[in-house]
């Protein structure tokens, strides 16, 4: 594959194309969920992007405030890039907590802060992308804001965990501006020597645990596999993946060594995604997807995407008649019950445990 023709593939399966009335939709506690036992958590506070947004990211930039997102859950757009919950939630559940709100509804929802915020923002990253919305620094700030008003203490926040998700969107910006394959892996290494400041400073700040998600198969995901009509993977950006996640590794290592503890840790999302893709997960009430490959809700041709409209408001996108059959939702995002599966498997169990150690 030549250079040009590699960059293009790498920026098509990486960037989160974003177009989306905002109304904010409360923390919800999911039913088949509960805390385990050991230290309970009382807040949880979220960062990063869409794999974590439930709500923050404006209208103007993202489909996840226009329909279909949002028909399984709340049966209408809350902001979620998903047909219903994300992984925000799932870890929430898991807690034993409702999901915390978006930070943007903190004064109209002032009660539920005491029980974290959601900082997240679709389509950010530890640097600043192509969508003009905060990236991490800029939401660790916040959260800096709101201890230096008081709205948190660090004696409250040892109760606290922070979810950070990066789910590749440095890398198309990357791409977009003429970044070269050969300074890819370079860039791989800045973006996370950038994440592990960041999950330092959070714990600076008093969050007692950091559990950061680690990059699923993005080689595997419908806007990457489009092109071979959702038939194979392209293990090019997989093993760019791989690099990813092995500095990730690396990177938490050196975060523990430095603190002397195991605060920091991985969520082991990229083996619970396999386990699900691959369908070699055989738990009970494991569900069974139709072609792993093929999104729910998909545009038409190239360049609509799920959620688009032609300019009399005719649908340019086509939506599957059951989303609980598919793994993802749309280009690069899983299904509600996507995410169910993800979370169930022992990959995604064994180390949400360390919240709770």
């Amino acid at each position: 594959m030549d250079t040009q023709s590699f960059l293009f593939s790498v920026f098509c399966f990486l960037f989160y194309f974003l177009s989306g009335e905002p109304q904010v939709v409360e923390g919800t506690r999911l039913s088949w969920t509960s805390s385990p036992f050991g230290f309970k958590p009382k807040m949880l506070f979220a960062f990063g992007d869409s794999y974590a947004d439930t709500g923050n990211t404006k209208i103007a930039v993202t489909r996840s405030w226009h329909f279909p997102y949002g028909i399984t859950f709340p049966g209408k757009p809350s902001g979620r890039f998903s047909d219903g919950f994300v992984s925000t939630d799932f870890v929430a559940g898991f807690l034993g907590m409702k999901t915390p709100i978006p930070y943007r509804w903190r004064k109209e929802l002032s009660g539920r802060v005491k029980y974290g915020l959601n900082f997240a923002y679709g389509g950010t990253g530890v640097f600043d992308t192509l969508v003009a919305e905060p990236n991490m620094t800029t939401q660790i700030d916040f959260l800096q804001q709101l201890i230096n008003d008081s709205v948190y203490t660090k004696r409250v926040l040892r109760t606290s965990v922070a979810l950070v998700s990066l789910a590749g969107n440095d890398y198309s910006y990357y791409l977009e501006t003429n970044g070269s394959a050969a300074a890819f892996p370079g860039f791989i290494q800045s973006v996370v020597n950038q994440l592990m400041v960041n999950m330092k400073r959070i714990h600076d700040l008093g969050v007692r645990k950091i559990g950061v998600m680690s990059l699923i198969s993005l080689g595997c995901t419908p806007q990457n596999t489009a092109g071979s009509s959702f038939q194979r993977c392209n293990e090019t950006e997989n093993d760019l993946v791989m690099l990813h996640n092995n500095l990730l590794l690396q990177a938490v290592d050196t975060l523990n060594q430095q603190t002397n503890s195991t605060l920091f840790f991985i969520i082991d999302l990229h083996n619970a995604f396999l386990t699900v893709f691959n369908g070699t997960e055989t738990h009970q009430g494991s569900p069974t997807f139709e072609n792993p490959f093929e999104p729910c809700c998909f545009g038409v041709t190239e360049g609509f995407f799920c959620g688009s409209v032609d300019e009399n408001g005719g649908k340019k996108y086509t939506l599957c008649s059951n989303p609980k059959t598919k793994l993802f939702w749309d280009g690069n995002h899983p299904t509600s019950e996507g995410w169910r599966a993800i979370y169930s498997t022992p990959a995604f169990q064994n180390t949400l445990k360390q919240f709770i150690d």
